[in-house]
């Protein structure tokens, strides 16, 4: 996903940052996550009030992801799926001695701007980065290209199987590895309390996780799940989907799956205007 704002907001920024003043907003997104969503709200003049419901830690074990990357040579493709696992894996290739930018014949595809920035600083060479950020997006990108391929999908602990399923059906050779695992982080029942009880005019959600893990914490913490009177903000279909499954009808969602597209979405929603942002 991008950070900040793109250029073309920056009229948006002027005229409505007016009308964001003192709104406030809730972030729900890990704590290293947090900031870049944050200070975009700060930019339209708006009060994030962060309430982390995603902590990420390392998966129960690395020994899929080494042993992967230890035979990173014979993969035709890797993917992937976000700056974490981006994060997570050059990491363990820099303990393993291995220099992916060595490895000239494998094709990576990087789900999100962001993440395909984090790869290429990592030393990895980008090749796909899906119109769509998500993992259908994935899927249709690379349905074409990777049959009879050997492909490395590393990810989250707990994710959908879209990718691996769909891949495998067009007969490429998956082999899938946990990157990272989130969990409800320590306090979250007690921020959550405070940020409603001093009052959230809108809550913005960036994964499917969000609002999982939100919904949890807010069952656990004994308040009703949607929030009353609480505008949601969607970073994507896949996000509104899950949004509506908990009852929760997005009253915005991201033209692109990014952050800048969902902190415009924000102040459209919050001016009165949640149509395109074209």
């Amino acid at each position: 996903m991008n950070d900040g704002l793109r250029a073309d907001a920056l009229p948006l920024t002027g005229r409505i940052a007016g009308q964001m003043a003192g709104r406030r907003i809730l972030v729900s997104r890990a704590v290293q996550q947090a900031g870049k969503l944050s200070d975009g709200l700060k930019a339209l003049g708006a009060v994030p009030v962060e309430v982390p419901v995603l902590e990420i830690r390392p998966p129960n074990s690395y020994a899929p992801l080494d042993k992967a990357i230890g035979a990173l040579k014979s993969f035709d493709w890797l993917i992937l799926t976000s700056v974490n696992t981006v994060q997570t894996l050059a990491a363990r290739c820099v303990l393993q001695d291995v220099d992916v930018s060595e490895i000239e014949l494998l094709k990576v595809a990087a789900v999100g701007s962001a993440t395909a920035e984090a790869a290429r600083k990592a030393g990895f060479r980008v090749t796909v980065v899906p119109d769509s950020y998500h993992s259908e997006g994935v899927v249709a990108a690379l349905r074409n290209s990777v049959g009879g391929k050997r492909v490395l999908l590393a990810r989250a602990q707990v994710a959908r199987d879209v990718i691996p399923e769909a891949l495998t059906a067009v007969g490429a050779q998956m082999t899938v590895v946990d990157a990272y695992l989130t969990a409800l982080p320590d306090g979250a029942q007690a921020a959550l309390i405070d940020a409603l009880k001093a009052g959230v005019d809108a809550a913005t959600f960036t994964s499917s996780s969000t609002v999982r893990n939100l919904a949890e914490v807010a069952r656990e913490a004994g308040i009703g799940f949607p929030f009353a009177d609480v505008k949601a903000i969607s970073i994507g279909p896949v996000t509104s989907a899950t949004l509506r499954e908990f009852g929760w009808e997005p009253a915005g969602e991201a033209e692109v799956s990014d952050l800048s597209s969902l902190i415009l979405a924000v102040a459209r929603v919050l001016d009165g205007n949640p149509g395109s942002e074209s």
